[in-house]
């Protein structure tokens, strides 16, 4: 199925060589987006440009530190810069990481969906897994909030950023928390699974 919706994408985009780039995508997000600790283009938002070539732009607004907060008072201003066709929303993690209500990430990454609805944009939101030691009851139930908030906005949803990544010693830097570059491909895959069927309907539209 991901062959398949890989392959009609890249149809479609190169159907339209020789005009301007038909979509635009915003990443906003935090230092697993930011390309943390290493140069720009080994980062996985710069390898999603490079995937998508020509027929895409994509904008990283990604900003180490990022909170759902921050990025939801940042956010309008992003919109009307780049007015997107498509916002990667990628944030939660420093929320978790400082202890922030998950009744106040809940009602971040809402919020954030419904501006980027608001101004013609698709979304696709990331959730994250915090590390071990922040115990199972808790870690269980900050993944949920990312589910609750996909569930209840119908958002296209990549419940773990870091699927394949977190808890692999070789793919982490030394601080256990953040992807190192040989991860960076990985995350994109796990991103490109909800992204692609979203590029290829707007294309096909």
């Amino acid at each position: 199925m991901a062959m398949r919706l890989l392959i009609l994408l890249f149809l479609l985009l190169a159907s339209g060589a020789g005009t301007a780039a038909e979509t635009r995508v915003l990443v906003i997000g935090d230092s697993l987006s930011a390309a943390y600790d290493m140069p720009t283009e080994q980062g996985w938002v710069a390898l999603l440009d490079e995937r998508l070539g020509e027929r895409a732009e994509v904008i990283n607004a990604a900003i180490s530190g990022d909170t759902s907060a921050s990025a939801r008072a940042r956010l309008p201003r992003a919109l009307d810069a780049h007015a997107p066709d498509v916002v990667i929303i990628a944030v939660g993690g420093n929320d978790g990481l400082r202890g922030i209500p998950l009744a106040a990430l809940r009602g971040n990454l809402t919020a954030m969906i419904d501006q980027a609805r608001a101004a013609g944009a698709r979304v696709l939101m990331a959730g994250v897994r915090l590390p071990t030691n922040y115990g199972p009851a808790f870690i269980d139930r900050f993944l949920a909030t990312f589910q609750q908030v996909a569930d209840a906005t119908g958002v296209a949803f990549v419940p773990r950023i870091l699927e394949g990544v977190a808890g692999d010693p070789a793919l982490m830097l030394d601080d256990g928390i953040h992807p190192n570059a040989d991860a960076q491909p990985i995350i994109l895959d796990n991103i490109w699974q909800a992204l692609a069927p979203m590029l290829a309907t707007q294309h096909a539209g």
